[in-house]
């Protein structure tokens, strides 16, 4: 089987950044990550093998100087001796376990240095992906020039409704080639005349290469997770944005605020965190309640929320993305990082529901045990982790 993942920026950019703040902040650091397929998919027989065959493979990717040349003009805000730590990185298949149930269930398992097994998320969710309707022969029905057409709609219908949007569709597209017909269709639907909208870029490096656009994202739950293993969830993202703000300098300065939930986030929101970072990410809970919450705590700092940034990226579509640009527009400055939906909408093919998310940290590899953590989600049901350990957790963030 061809091997999928041949470019080792094929990944989103908030890998590389948290990538950068690990080393920066916990180089001695060591994780573990779990695979949970949501819809608790039979795979087919050999799924495993086939999967283990492309991790494999993963350890001969490595990043070429043209990838570094892009990625230091576009993303100045990276430090320069993180690339002399990309040049030297080598994957190695044994960081991961994988295995198939007798039913057939999928269980891949993580663990490593922080900062090595980082950046394997990304690259084995779009592996697990395009392997399934690969091996499942569903990728016989994938018609992409008609792809493009449906995205070029798309684009649009947004460019048109005003919406500033990116792809973040890398993590559970179709195929590479999907996420390719996305951004270049998008990318030709913006040039093709003056937009009210605008679409800014992917969270694809590679593609964002390829197609001379700018890599987009800032950072992703685990970074907050991991320190509130390792601290506790009460201070964790203050933690996190003290040594998020030190690492980049006051740049990438969206910060993603629901690992632990709205409430001790809020309070850990203090007015110097509040005017030091540009926005913030809303990925769970019902859009319009969180935006209001976001807007009340703006105001109750005396800062005037419309001077801020508020990515919306909860799973939308486009309709839904035009109905919170209408509503959020008077409140604030949205923009939209939409995945799924435009990477993986090919008529009868159903979309993956997979993750793969941090569960144990410790702060050194001389520690004996690891610290268990844990995602409260806005949204019900959508906890990530141990059952026992989100209970506790909840406890300790008086949620129960």
């Amino acid at each position: 089987m061809k091997q999928i993942i041949t470019h080792f920026t094929d990944d989103d950019l908030y890998k590389f950044t948290m990538c950068c703040a690990v080393i920066d902040n916990f180089p001695r650091a060591q994780v573990k990550y779990t695979f949970t397929d949501r819809d608790n998919t039979i795979y087919p027989t050999g799924f495993a093998q086939a999967l283990s065959e492309q991790i494999e493979m993963l350890d001969s990717v490595t990043i070429t100087d043209d990838e570094i040349d892009f990625m230091k003009r576009q993303c100045r805000y990276i430090p320069t001796w993180f690339y002399t730590y990309l040049k030297g990185f080598r994957y190695n298949h044994k960081w991961v376990k994988v295995h198939q149930d007798d039913e057939g269930h999928l269980h891949v398992d993580i663990e490593g240095s922080w900062a090595n097994t980082i950046l394997l998320e990304v690259k084995l969710l779009a592996i697990i992906s395009e392997l399934y309707y690969t091996m499942t022969g569903q990728d016989s029905c994938f018609d992409y020039p008609a792809y493009y057409q449906k995205t070029y709609a798309k684009g649009k219908q947004l460019l048109e409704a005003g919406c500033v949007f990116s792809d973040f569709g890398t993590r559970r597209r179709a195929s590479f080639e999907s996420e390719d017909t996305v951004v270049r269709a998008m990318k030709e639907c913006d040039h093709s005349q003056e937009w009210p909208g605008r679409f800014v870029g992917t969270s694809n490096v590679y593609l964002a290469m390829k197609h001379d656009l700018l890599p987009i994202g800032t950072m992703a739950h685990e970074f907050i997770c991991a320190i509130g293993g390792m601290y506790g969830p009460q201070m964790a993202n203050h933690i996190a944005m003290n040594y998020w703000r030190n690492t980049f300098r006051g740049a990438l300065g969206t910060f993603l605020y629901d690992s632990f939930g709205w409430d001790i986030f809020s309070l850990n929101f203090s007015e110097d965190f509040a005017n030091l970072f540009k926005g913030l990410r809303i990925d769970s809970g019902d859009n319009y309640e969180q935006l209001m919450k976001i807007v009340e705590k703006y105001r109750s700092l005396g800062i005037d929320p419309k001077s801020k940034q508020i990515i919306f990226s909860n799973a939308l579509n486009t309709q839904q993305a035009i109905k919170i640009q209408q509503y959020a527009r008077d409140y604030c400055q949205p923009s939209f990082g939409i995945g799924t939906h435009f990477t993986n909408d090919f008529d009868g093919v159903k979309p993956m529901n997979i993750v793969i998310k941090l569960i144990a940290a410790k702060i050194t590899e001389s520690w004996s045990f690891y610290n268990d953590t844990c995602k409260i989600s806005e949204d019900d049901g959508k906890h990530t982790g141990n059952v026992e350990v989100i209970d506790r957790f909840m406890k300790a963030l008086h949620m129960k």
